[in-house]
């Protein structure tokens, strides 16, 4: 099978480890072919053309070949180009992207395309490079749930998993990693009403029907969120991360281990 060249593919770096004394693998999220493995040869070089552009949380353009059957699933790397639009993240908000890009690269299988999640994504570090304040705890909660609706691993949240009970808009419900959604025990440290539920759901579904339905789903659900105020989403935080962690198997999401010492501190 002949080389593929891919070119000028819009794309997001989740990730880079050392390869050789001058070179390195990327992860990079793409739109149009999702996750992606590539060397980049000679990137660590003081005079390389990447060095200065090879950054997380940073809209890129990148050129790569893909060789035929037979040569791996790491490809080659040949130009990247820094699209800009926004400066990169700093504080908890640096944090919480890469944060993000862990929870993408345990998430997302290789070469499972997902063009609106990317565009999501990309709307998602453009709040977080900008004054984003209070946002900061719904958008990530947004993202979070639109991720896990758009790979399969989000339970209807209109329902009690078990049973396929309408939810009551009065009682209270936890989100739990290996139940899905039930009414809350008296042990349960957050939980939602079945209300604040269901106008999760709908704001989910929005837009299900359009090319852009992750996108319209993430901003009706950070919405809702916002909406509600900063009880929500803090309610949702718990129940959200062990679901997560549940899927992402062990060990504990790095930068989660950070932001816990950090808070420790």
């Amino acid at each position: 099978m002949a080389t593929k060249r891919i070119s000028d593919e819009p794309a997001f770096i989740l990730h880079q480890y050392d390869w050789s004394e001058s070179s390195l693998i990327l992860e990079v999220f793409t739109r149009h072919y999702g996750r992606v493995a590539l060397v980049a040869r000679g990137a660590k070089k003081p005079t390389s053309n990447f060095r200065p552009v090879l950054l997380p949380l940073q809209p890129l353009r990148l050129t790569y070949t893909i060789a035929g059957e037979g040569h791996g699933d790491i490809h080659a790397l040949k130009g990247a180009e820094w699209v800009g639009g926004h400066v990169l993240p700093s504080g908890d908000a640096l944090l919480s992207g890469l944060y993000l890009n862990e929870l993408m690269l345990r998430l997302l299988a290789r070469e499972d395309t997902h063009a609106p999640l990317f565009d999501t994504y990309a709307g998602v570090l453009h709040v977080l490079a900008s004054e984003h304040g209070d946002a900061l705890e719904p958008v990530l909660r947004s993202f979070e749930l639109v991720l896990l609706r758009d790979i399969g691993l989000l339970p209807d949240l209109h329902v009690e998993t078990a049973t396929l009970t309408p939810l009551s808009d009065a009682k209270r419900y936890a989100l739990v990693a290996e139940g899905g959604l039930r009414m809350a025990a008296g042990s349960d440290r957050s939980a939602l009403s079945g209300a604040q539920w269901l106008d999760l759901h709908s704001a989910l579904v929005d837009g299900n029907s359009n090319v852009n339905a992750n996108a319209n789903a993430y901003t009706a659900t950070l919405r809702a969120l916002v909406n509600a105020g900063p009880g929500m989403a803090s309610e949702l935080k718990p129940q959200l991360r062990a679901l997560l962690q549940y899927h992402c198997g062990s060990p504990m999401l790095r930068t989660r281990q950070l932001m816990m010492d950090l808070q420790s501190l």
